[in-house]
């Protein structure tokens, strides 16, 4: 019957809430109706569920299933894996779409469900529109249901991404699993490649008793960074908890962020794809473009948003695309989506036939300070207002402005970035300069420009 969602879980990529409060078993049966009716509407029928390693996702799936199948659609049920592995199974099986529950890097006790529709991703208004259809949903008796098949694929899904290692020398790695969906997957995957591993974590733990499973804050890489100068590893590489964004630790223990790991990726893959387009978004360095441009490709600026990138990158044909949250995507010798555990293959690859370390690559980067990621609090009512007016007031300054997703403001000192998140109610900022002095100016013009709009800059 018909179904109401509580608002605040129909996110911008994906649907997320809080298990037993904002999230239940009613409302992953009502998304697996829901979904099952959009897709028939388009042709679809076939649909391949996977889940993580939280505790609630088995009776989560079970319910997503039980609902994809009371509307007629056939469930291939891949198993607990990582997100690749359902963009894989989506890819590769014959689906008209996928459904993957997870919680991605969120606390224990949350969790949620990411889509992939006729190859393509699903968000936006997609999403909102899947509770205005749960809403009119009618009793689902009397219909033929639909098939369930079981179909494991993790093998497979491993056999594939260990193909594309074509290294010489063995590395020493470590890999922290985080306790989250990749586990099993990084245990049989360094089976099959040469070298030496160290794992941590790869027991898949919903409660994540060593830290959380995000690697892009930095107190979760410490466990990482112990074991890389513990074990005098190459470096060592992390994931977080349904492994599609990936972290990653030189040997001397530096973090490399997305960026600058998109620079090391971009080396290799322009040497096959000369003059071809690499998509990074509005949050990386101005290092990385330039470093793009240095290298024969031709730099695109993309708005932020895992979803965004995979649709732009398909859009133009790009070979790789990346964000500074460790989101990265490959369409060289892949099928471009956003895939930690691939990623981290081919950057093995890459430096087994390098002169090179991972070290001595990140030391020939040129160097800038910068600010982390700003995040603030700022109403959902206002946030975009705040960006439009700090953009009009630029464009009437004739300052050198690219609006692509927010602002990105181009000085003599560098660059500074004002976004509105699509997913909280938070405003997010960014600076960058090739000196100290300069970022002190760039974080005073930002932070005149947010007290002209009523907001208070942070720290």
């Amino acid at each position: 019957m018909s179904h109401r969602f509580d608002p605040t879980i129909l996110r911008e990529y994906d649907i997320r809430g809080i298990v037993g409060q904002t999230l239940s078993t009613a409302d992953a049966r009502a998304i697996g109706r829901a979904y099952a009716v959009t897709l028939a509407e388009a042709g679809g029928s076939r649909v391949a569920v996977c889940y993580d390693g939280r505790l609630t996702s088995p009776e989560l799936e079970a319910a997503l299933t039980d609902g994809l199948t009371a509307e007629g659609a056939d469930a291939v049920r891949i198993g607990r894996g990582p997100t690749p592995m359902l963009y894989y199974a989506a890819a590769t099986l014959g689906v008209d779409a996928g459904i993957m529950v997870t919680g991605s890097h969120n606390p224990p006790d949350h969790n949620g469900f990411k889509f992939v529709f006729q190859g393509k991703s699903f968000y936006g208004t997609a999403i909102q529109r899947l509770g205005d259809t749960a809403l009119g949903l009618g009793a689902a008796a009397g219909r033929t249901r639909g098939r369930v098949q079981e179909h494991p694929i993790r093998e497979e899904y491993i056999a594939r991404v260990a193909r594309d290692y074509d290294g010489d020398r063995p590395l020493t790695v470590a890999w922290d699993a985080g306790n989250g969906a990749t586990g099993e997957v990084v245990q049989e995957l360094t089976a099959r490649l040469p070298g030496r591993h160290v794992l941590l974590n790869e027991t898949i733990d919903g409660t994540f008793p060593a830290h959380h499973p995000d690697p892009t804050i930095p107190e979760n890489l410490v466990q990482l960074q112990e074991a890389v100068a513990n074990e005098r590893c190459d470096l060592g590489i992390a994931f977080d908890g349904d492994g599609d964004r990936i972290g990653v630790v030189d040997s001397q223990g530096r973090i490399l962020w997305g960026d600058q790991l998109m620079v090391v990726l971009a080396r290799d893959v322009l040497t096959r794809h000369p003059g071809a387009p690499i998509l990074a978004d509005v949050k990386a360095s101005q290092v990385l473009f330039d470093e793009i441009a240095r290298m024969g490709g031709r730099p695109v600026m993309a708005a932020t948003g895992h979803s965004l990138i995979k649709a732009k990158l398909a859009e133009i044909g790009a070979p790789l695309a990346g964000e500074m949250s460790g989101h990265i995507f490959f369409a060289d010798g892949y099928y471009g989506f956003d895939d930690a555990i691939y990623v981290a293959v081919r950057l093995l690859a890459i430096l087994s036939r390098s002169p090179y370390s991972l070290a001595d690559m990140r030391d020939r980067l040129p160097s800038v300070v910068n600010t982390p990621e700003l995040r603030f609090a700022c109403p959902d009512t206002r946030k975009f207002e705040v960006v439009r007016e700090v953009r009009e007031r630029l464009r009437k300054a004739a300052a050198e402005v690219t609006d692509i997703d927010g602002v990105r403001v181009r000085t003599a000192d560098g660059w500074w970035l004002l976004r509105a998140s699509n997913t909280q109610a938070v405003l997010v900022a960014r600076a960058e300069s090739a000196t100290e002095e300069g970022l002190a100016r760039l974080k005073s013009e930002l932070a005149a420009e947010l007290a002209a709009s009523g907001v208070e800059l942070p720290g």
